[in-house]
């Protein structure tokens, strides 16, 4: 079968043939229908050691595909049914799995793409029918991304919903993936007044689509934007979907008494806070993904037209070239490789 893999340190992408997985006893074997490409997966073919992946490793953390075949043992899901994949494999046991938050596993969270074998293949094992979900008639390339486009956003607006209520700003730094989807998500669940930036003008155009009330291009000027438009408080919330130093300084610029800051891109910056050089009283927190629970509920709002992930469609054999314009900042929206193109 066709794959995608990272195989050596320092170089890109490569499509390969490989042999057809087969499910061990409890796994599940996809037929795969879509995979969405991430940011995460040009870090992990950045760093020198891949983050310690074995290599090679078949990319793809945002799956979304057909039970092909179960597995010895393997219960509660039908051949036929077309499903997407939770992508944080946890140890099913440990106190915060049992809470539900697998994307915290005390014991360390795998994922097919991020230490296993992921979808950017014609077909994928997955360990455990409990990291599927049905999808119903829902298009798949659409579906696909749920899994972390989706649910990274929605874990983290959960996180500081109680500060999203009428009467507040709320800004959404950086419109790609994962912001464009915060944006719908925002909309839908609270009364903030949401104000999206970012450096490309289409991409600000894709929030005002969203529902963004405000668009600002990003930069130093912004924050003095935000402040008059506050009548000088600050925006209440400020999600950092990207991540660098830049972002997170822009951030901290945009904030005000009692804001809260929340990192969610990887681009490796963060927030310098000190007594004397940030707001008082402010927060600043991460947020990693997000539970299963979480999921299906996305996958509900999906199914009755609130939220939508905007894709653009690459074959497996152009899915290089699309984490090339990923990493140019050229896709809008979610690339997504569909294994039938």
């Amino acid at each position: 079968m066709k794959a995608v893999q990272y195989r050596t340190i320092g170089k890109g992408p490569e499509v390969v043939e490989v042999e057809k997985p087969v499910p061990g006893p409890g796994q599940v074997l996809l037929k795969v229908t879509a995979a969405g490409l991430c940011h995460s997966d040009e870090l992990v073919m950045s760093v020198p050691d891949a983050l310690g992946y074995e290599l090679p490793m078949t990319l793809g953390h945002e799956p979304a595909g057909i039970v092909e075949e179960l597995g010895q043992g393997a219960t509660g899901v039908e051949v036929g049914t077309p499903v997407i994949v939770y992508g944080c494999w946890g140890c099913g046991v440990c106190e915060m799995c049992a809470a539900g938050k697998e994307n915290l596993c005390l014991r360390g969270m795998t994922s097919p793409g991020l230490g296993s074998d992921g979808a950017m293949a014609d077909y994928m094992v997955v360990d455990t029918p409990r990291h599927l979900v049905p999808i119903g008639d829902l298009d798949p390339v659409r579906a696909a991304s749920l899994t972390d486009a989706a649910l990274t956003p929605y874990q983290a607006i959960l996180s500081v919903l109680p500060k999203l209520h009428g009467g507040t700003t709320t800004v959404v730094l950086g419109v790609g993936g994962l912001g464009h989807v915060a944006v719908q998500l925002l909309r839908e669940l609270t009364g903030t007044r949401i104000v999206a930036m970012d450096v490309a003008p289409e991409k600000l155009e894709l929030a005002k689509e969203c529902g963004a009330h405000e668009v600002l291009p990003s930069g130093p000027e912004a924050a003095a934007e935000i402040k008059k438009m506050t009548n000088g408080r600050g925006a209440n919330v400020i999600f950092d979907f990207v991540g660098i130093d830049k972002t997170s300084e822009l951030a901290l610029a945009c904030a005000g008494y009692e804001s809260h800051i929340v990192i969610v891109g990887a681009g490796g910056g963060g927030v310098k806070i000190g007594f004397l050089n940030a707001p008082y009283n402010i927060n600043v927190s991460t947020s990693l993904w997000g539970g299963r629970a979480e999921l299906t509920e996305l996958v509900t709002m999906a199914q009755r037209g609130q939220i939508h992930v905007q894709t653009r469609s690459f074959s497996l054999d152009e899915v290089p070239k699309a984490y090339q314009l990923l990493h140019e900042g050229a896709i809008i929206g979610r690339a997504v490789g569909v294994p039938s193109l």
